[in-house]
């Protein structure tokens, strides 16, 4: 099985090398990454110009571009052979709940999607973790038997790792997303120059986390694994709006 690697936190992040270090003993590995963080790029493609690719000494390679530009040159065999699977990771912070709409780390697996085995998208709680040997040797884990996952087609795995040494994560949990509320408004600030600045706040804070989600799950030392659906058709809701619709026409 030959593996792609890829993330948002960039190149030379220390979960990104430690999981193609732990992966590499038992299946081929590539690495394409950006050349720096860009978390929070979720899905986008970089369309106003062309990439540079550059290889480094390790045999990664490095992109001028986002997460989702590392896993589309890769997957189609222009800087590595063609993959059988995405692995994205392992990033330095969970992506739970509301997250995975912004993520980058989530991103790059997603665009996975088109390959016969399922994307896996791997986060470690805290900025800086001290257990990425963990998040790896649980992938690992779960590599062994993947073959025999039989999942619909575009399914990616999102799995949150809590920040411990492995012999004190409890197990695994299969999960939903839970959510948070709406984050902080913008902080202004104003520079030098006295033009105004903004920085984007923080992510809200969990607001359903309670057991079954991934906030739970985590927060009690389990292991989040949460099945998503590429596919974001509410079909809840295909009846009342067509009614709706029809009243409007009426």
């Amino acid at each position: 099985m030959r593996i792609l690697l890829s993330n948002d936190d960039g190149v030379y992040a220390p979960g990104l090398e430690m999981l193609a270090r732990i992966l590499s003993e038992n299946f081929s590995v590539d690495v394409v990454a950006p050349d720096r963080n860009r978390s929070g790029a979720s899905n986008a493609l970089t369309l106003d110009r062309p990439l540079e690719a550059h290889q480094h000494h390790n045999g990664f390679y490095s992109l001028n571009g986002t997460p989702t530009d590392c896993v589309h040159l890769g997957i189609s065999g222009v800087l590595c052979e063609k993959p059988d699977i995405v692995i994205s990771g392992i990033n330095a912070g969970a992506n739970l709940g509301d997250d995975v709409i912004y993520s980058g780390t989530v991103a790059a697996a997603v665009e996975g999607r088109y390959l016969k085995l399922p994307p896996i998208a791997v986060s470690m709680l805290g900025s800086h973790p001290d257990n990425y040997q963990a998040a790896a040797v649980i992938i690992q884990q779960l590599l062994a038997d993947v073959k025999h996952l039989n999942l619909a087609p575009r399914t990616v795995l999102n799995i949150n790792v809590p920040d411990r040494p492995l012999e004190d994560i409890k197990g695994m949990q299969l999960v939903r997303l839970g959510h948070r509320v709406l984050a902080d408004a913008p902080v202004e600030s104003v520079d030098p120059r006295g033009a105004k600045r903004y920085w984007i706040a923080g992510a809200g804070a969990a607001a359903d986390c309670g057991p079954g989600t991934d906030f739970y799950a985590v927060q009690e030392g389990y292991v989040a694994i949460t099945p998503l659906n590429v596919d974001m058709t509410q079909y809840s809701g295909m009846d009342n709006l067509s009614q709706w619709l029809e009243n409007l026409s009426d």
